[in-house]
């Protein structure tokens, strides 16, 4: 997919397929008249606002997903986001309910992840999972796409399973993570322009969880086919505000990171994630 035209009728391509399954799973019924919900920026990010490491703050998910995370955890991340002005805390949705207690009057919100950090539950258990989550307090749904059916060219099953978790989300913005090292750029093109019509606000890189991490080159793969109305999202391996800056000047709007503080404070992390 080297050659720019190939690649975009190879997208419209794409785009026009997974836009007919979608009308063929909702069957007739039209959509209730309710006004659009508001959104994150979605676009671009001007690197040059970026004068000093702490104006990437209002971009950041600081984030805590490890399996072994407790409550006395989930408290400090949601007192550092408020302290810096992370954009959200990212959590497990079973510490939403906590972040949201912690976060509540600030300008940063909780999210929660769904169907992590494998992507291979039912659709069903995903919107499940996400209605509770905001149930709890979510306010942003990160949900992993389903690989193996990605894989597989089941193209019209990873659209009805990221339109489920949007459906269940209603107004809250859902962001859809592709986990690109597992992908081949042909696949990492097919699950941008899926997400895309499946009404998915945000695409993202990673879990962090299955190797590799973000790369400059995937966001701005990721940003050219999504164009500029829906968010990207690099996550995975962003350690200093220079891993930030790279990401950025790529296409990224939102960075997910453990290392937030770090980032911002102008520091190296040797965290993971």
């Amino acid at each position: 997919m080297s050659d720019s035209e190939d690649l975009f009728k190879f997208v419209e391509d794409i785009a026009d397929q997974a836009r007919r399954h979608l009308h063929g799973w909702k069957g007739a019924r039209e959509a209730a008249s309710t006004p659009p919900a508001p959104r994150p920026a979605l676009g671009r990010v001007d690197p040059a606002s970026l004068r000093t490491a702490a104006d990437l703050a209002p971009y950041i998910d600081h984030t805590l997903l490890k399996p072994e995370a407790r409550a006395e955890d989930v408290v400090k991340l949601a007192e550092e986001a408020r302290q810096h002005g992370f954009a959200t805390v990212c959590v497990n949705s079973s510490h939403v309910a906590t972040a949201a207690r912690v976060l509540a009057g600030s300008s940063t919100v909780p999210i929660a992840v769904v169907g992590f950090p494998l992507g291979a539950a039912l659709s069903s258990a995903k919107a499940f999972e996400a209605r509770e989550a905001i149930a709890a307090g979510a306010r942003e749904i990160d949900m992993v796409v389903n690989i193996g059916a990605l894989k597989s060219h089941d193209y019209a099953l990873v659209q009805r399973d990221i339109a489920a978790v949007v459906e269940a989300c209603g107004p809250v913005p859902v962001k859809v993570i592709l986990e690109t090292s597992q992908l081949n750029d042909e696949e990492k093109v097919i699950a941008c322009v899926l997400s895309k019509a499946a009404g998915a606000a945000f695409v993202k890189t990673s879990t962090g969880f299955n190797g590799g991490g973000a790369t400059a080159e995937d966001v701005a793969l990721m940003r050219r086919v999504v164009g500029e109305d829906v968010g990207v999202k690099a996550s995975g391996g962003i350690r200093s505000a220079e891993d930030a800056m790279k990401m950025v000047r790529a296409g990224a709007n939102r960075l997910g990171a453990s290392a937030s503080v770090a980032i911002v404070t102008g520091q190296v992390s040797t965290a993971k994630y």
